[in-house]
């Protein structure tokens, strides 16, 4: 099969803008365009030619078109484009797959799917009707020879070749909310004999719970690591680079590593077998990047690692991701009324302030409004109107060099306003339920929970607290980051009954502690010393004004503070803020891509790595100084010989990735100058994951 997968040329990109640039190339019909320095090269499916086709410029008039999508699709495209840029590149009209659609025979259609028999017997169905002048074929992963046959087939004996333009393999089954985030499309629901709505609303197993449960059958976990190694292998095809492979040994992370490796291996041998005639997926690196220069990618269990998934986080986006419901980057909102409010990438104050703790984001909307004004009053002065809603009451034949300064600067002012409410909303929100949870006091224990006891757990378990009791759930988290904490044996079975006595008290489901302990008991997990928190330092409390603001909200928000909320929130844990603490994935990941600033600890642990380098001969072993390898890229060799400095990487965890332990990561990184790309199997709240480790306890007892 054939793919357009975007590289990026010579500047740096991130996962998200290379696949935001994929789908606006695949939006314009995957046609050439001069003007930009974006190449994606391609084939079209069943031949060996190929087209180096580039990013469109927004130059010259759009090809009008219709958008057919599926519920998989319709997630990627959801969480980095709107309406608004599908209407820039031509697309009037976007459409579900499985729905009932009237024919437009003059107009092209661009199909965007996922690679499944139901889709592809539709899909020859539209065209036996001719619904559309023309038919583009985009797949969101790769279209197994099978269902090509299929396709093929049906094409044949219709006599509706001519409508088919092309067949294209895309790799984009991921979804990247953030610039240096993303996780893989849900699994497929089961097939059904017949659904015209699409996909089933089945909540679909998640992988932590398919790869740990016991009940899992052989077979469903192979195609678990079919599935990862193939979303995994999509977002590395997007990126354009060929990683050293690196992956802890004798789990789900070491298998999919190795099916990588090998899916790697195929796609260059392929693209060298062609003697140029295919594009490889990999064209970048055809030019031959140094070992120094090539980007790791680093896969993980989950199970390294499974206090930063309960604990509780202090920054802006674990702080969404905790209190409130955030899905493909859209933030709803329950009280006082449910609204929703999408955080894109051209909300600039999400992406400056996403990993920032939460004081510090009051700060931030404080300074922000202070600027708001200064920038409307400046327009209010020069054109003599009391406010800016009056700019259409202006005397045009008196002031018409400041009604044009003011009508250029009114839409971005607007924009900044709208940006500026949306986050007071949040901010509201999210200080009731800080208040309502006791979520200072939680981040505060959690951050010293080395230096607490059984007693003093107990003792904040039982406290009562003014603005209520916390939440059973909040007490169960608090308790599972204090025993996951706690080195071997530290806690008797005494002290462990009477917190699970406390828990069920509360009113609990303690089957997420029980799991946790007979894991615990059986393998012996390799527990952090080091748990949740952000380095990032807090500045001093916010003014009185402070979220003084444009709507209601704004209003309630600022009044609340004037009252001292938010000044004693503050004051209240931002003392217990760590000067620098690296949570396990972050000092793996350390070890890994700069070994001069690692611990020997997490170096001993890092060097019995698997080590994969899917351009070296299988026969070569390492590929590097240091002795020769075994089969399968070079899984042996010296420790040290495996060290190597990288400036790029990709940390992938097998099971499900979190915000506390992003913003971790995405805080060395940014220290460090390194750029690094965290993704997950899922992006999972903590409350999410907890009932996933119910279910597990519930499966195993």
């Amino acid at each position: 099969m054939a793919s357009t997968a975007l590289k990026h040329a010579t500047t740096p990109t991130t996962l998200q803008q290379a696949q935001t640039a994929a789908l606006l190339a695949l939006l314009n019909l995957n046609t050439p365009s001069d003007p930009s320095p974006v190449q994606r090269p391609g084939t079209p499916s069943g031949k060996a030619s190929s087209t180096g086709l580039k990013v469109p410029a927004a130059t010259g008039p759009p090809v009008w078109k219709v958008l057919v999508l599926d519920q998989q699709t319709k997630d990627v495209l959801a969480t980095v484009l709107r309406v608004q840029d599908l209407r820039d590149v031509g697309v009037t009209l976007h459409v579900q797959l499985h729905s009932l659609r009237p024919p437009l025979p003059d107009v092209p259609a661009v199909y965007f799917v996922a690679p499944t028999l139901d889709n592809v017997r539709r899909i020859a169905e539209d065209l036996d009707k001719c619904l559309y002048e023309s038919f583009h074929l985009n797949f969101v992963g790769p279209l197994p020879r099978a269902l090509l046959e299929e396709l093929a087939a049906s094409v044949a004996s219709a006599g509706t070749g001519d409508l088919v333009e092309q067949v294209l393999d895309q790799y984009l089954s991921f979804i990247a909310p953030s610039p240096s985030l993303f996780s893989l499309l849900s699994p497929l629901p089961p097939t059904t004999v017949s659904s015209q709505a699409g996909p089933s609303q089945a909540q679909p197993v998640t992988s932590y719970t398919l790869l740990n449960s016991p009940s899992s059958t052989e077979q469903q976990i192979e195609e678990e690591i079919e599935r990862i190694s193939n979303g995994l292998f999509s977002a590395i095809v997007t990126m354009g680079h060929v990683p050293i492979i690196r992956a802890p040994k004798g789990n789900a992370a070491e298998m999919i590593a190795k099916k990588l490796d090998i899916k790697i291996r195929d796609a260059i041998l392929s693209a060298s077998r062609t003697h140029g005639a295919t594009s490889s997926l990999f064209a970048q690196d055809a030019s031959g990047l140094s070992n120094l220069q090539r980007p790791l990618l680093l896969i993980l269990d989950r199970n390294v690692d499974l206090v930063s998934m309960v604990s509780h986080g202090w920054t802006y986006q674990a702080l969404v991701s905790d209190c409130l419901e955030i899905k493909l980057n859209r933030v709803v909102v329950t009280q006082p009324q449910k609204r929703s409010y999408d955080l894109d990438s051209k909300d600039f104050f999400w992406a400056k302030n996403a990993p920032n703790p939460f004081p510090q984001v009051a700060e931030e909307i404080d300074t922000e409004l202070n600027k708001y004004k200064q920038d409307a009053a400046e327009i209010t002065r020069s054109t003599g109107v009391s406010d800016v809603n009056d700019i259409s009451q202006i005397d045009v034949s008196s002031n018409a060099a400041h009604l044009k300064t003011a009508i250029t600067q009114l839409p971005e002012l607007t924009a900044r306003k709208a940006v500026l409410d949306t986050h007071m909303n949040i901010a509201t929100a999210l200080l009731e339920q800080i208040k309502k949870r006791g979520l200072d006091e939680l981040f505060s224990t959690e951050e010293a929970i080395n230096k607490q006891t059984v007693a003093s757990v107990l003792e904040m378990l039982r406290a009562p607290r003014p603005s209520g009791a916390m939440t059973p759930e909040d007490k169960l988290r608090l308790v599972l980051v204090f025993y996951l904490s706690s080195p071997d044996n530290a806690i008797s079975k005494d002290d462990i009954a009477e917190l699970e006595k406390e828990l069920k008290n509360a009113g609990a489901n303690t089957e997420s502690f029980e799991y946790v302990r007979r894991t615990r008991e059986i393998s012996r997990m390799t527990v952090a010393t080091a748990v949740g928190g952000t380095s990032t330092p807090v500045l001093g409390a916010g003014q009185g004004e402070l979220f003084r603001g444009f709507t209601a909200f704004g209003n309630r928000l600022t009044d609340r503070l004037k009252e001292g909320g938010l000044d004693n929130l503050i004051s209240g844990v931002k003392n217990f803020l760590p000067a620098n603490k690296l949570l396990p994935i972050t000092r793996i990941t350390e070890a890994i891509m700069d070994s001069s600033a690692a611990s020997n600890q997490s170096l001993q642990e890092t060097d019995d790595f698997i080590f994969l380098d899917p351009r070296a001969s299988r026969h070569t072993g390492l590929g590097l100084s240091g002795g020769p390898g075994g089969p399968g890229g070079g899984t042996s060799g010296t420790g040290r010989a495996k060290r190597m400095a990288f400036a790029e990487g990709m940390v992938f965890i097998v099971g499900g990735a979190g915000y506390v332990e992003y913003g971790n990561l995405e805080e060395w990184a940014a220290k460090t100058g390194k750029r690094v790309t965290y993704g997950g199997t899922e992006i999972i709240d903590p409350g999410a994951f907890v009932n996933i480790l119910q279910d597990l306890g519930r499966s195993t007892a």
